[in-house]
């Protein structure tokens, strides 16, 4: 075995890669990442200054909803520099401790805002199934709780990763297939046992997305199973729409997130764009449309916003 085959890639780098076979068009595929970014972050900036001036809006809904934009900000702060790097400067050498920072951060922000999804959902279920108690159960102090046990749990999941992955020998091809680092991108470059990292891994998964995802599942059933109890066709509306924001946001997130877990678990990563397209959709997509889901499904947010920019 070659010298470089036996060297740790603690002072190496990895290569990021945009979509193979399309170099020739980076620089147009980078107007629109470029654009998506500029909504993300804008839309969600936007967003928490209007709930965070606006006191009619320090509710339970508006404090998770504030907390989904700080974790789509992170996200794409965490992306942004590696994707437009490899785009529109063909500037694809990571190094490994950045690698690792990266993929530490982009992974607790995911499971993270799967938290924040999951309690707007239970906002949703106490709000239609119990609206005379909304107010006493979801109280500021159990809300702040809330959100800070589920904000370690995302951190403390998350950190043993980096700690996995710098035990390797990497004697791989170090090309990642996307322009940003994740773990299962990194493990699979290692030429060491990776057992204990994979079992762990798939652990993460089954504990954060596909838990909270199914007790998303369960919010809903229940919520249905009260609003098709109500009489009124009206009220049955007005209660669905209510939902239909969080709906549509929670399947942005979930969609592409398992879909890419199950691709990059279980699929040949060398044989389809499939994976790679999930990739680009899982992290840039829900950002953006984030805030232009919630903005137009909300009247009182939508209008807070449109007095804004009008001063």
């Amino acid at each position: 075995m070659s010298a470089v085959n036996d060297t740790k890639f603690s002072s190496a780098v990895f290569l990021l890669t945009g979509i193979p076979g399309k170099e020739n068009i980076y620089l147009w595929i980078s107007i629109p990442l470029y654009l998506m970014y500029v909504i993300s972050i804008v839309g969600n900036l936007v967003i928490l200054f209007i709930i965070k001036t606006d006191p009619s809006l320090h509710e339970p809904m508006y404090i998770f909803l504030s907390m989904l934009a700080i974790t789509d900000l992170g996200i794409s702060i965490a992306t942004m520099p590696t994707t437009l790097g490899v785009f529109l400067f063909n500037s694809r050498e990571i190094s490994f401790n950045v690698c690792l920072v990266q993929l530490f951060f982009i992974h607790s922000l995911s499971y993270i805002e799967s938290s924040m999804l999951l309690l707007m959902a239970f906002d949703r279920f106490v709000m239609t199934c119990n609206p005379l108690r909304y107010a006493s159960i979801l109280t500021l102090p159990r809300i702040g709780k809330m959100v800070i046990v589920f904000v370690l749990r995302g951190v403390a999941i998350v950190f043993p990763l980096p700690f996995l992955l710098k035990r390797f020998q990497y004697c791989r091809a170090n090309v990642l297939s996307l322009s940003y680092c994740l773990n299962q991108e990194v493990m699979k470059m290692a030429c060491s046992d990776i057992r204990v990292n994979s079992i762990y891994g798939f652990f993460i998964t089954i504990s954060t997305v596909v838990l909270d995802s199914l007790l998303v599942l369960l919010s809903y059933v229940m919520i249905l199973k009260t609003v098709l109890s109500i009489t009124s066709h009206a009220e049955c509306v007005r209660a669905l729409s209510t939902c239909v924001s969080h709906l549509c946001a929670v399947l942005l997130f979930y969609t592409p997130g398992i879909g890419l877990s199950i691709v990059q678990r279980f699929g040949n990563r060398s044989s389809s764009l499939l994976p790679i397209l999930m990739g680009y959709v899982y992290l840039l997509v829900p950002p953006m449309m984030n805030p232009t889901v919630h903005s137009s499904k909300s009247k009182y947010l939508r209008v807070r916003i449109i007095r804004a920019f009008k001063k």
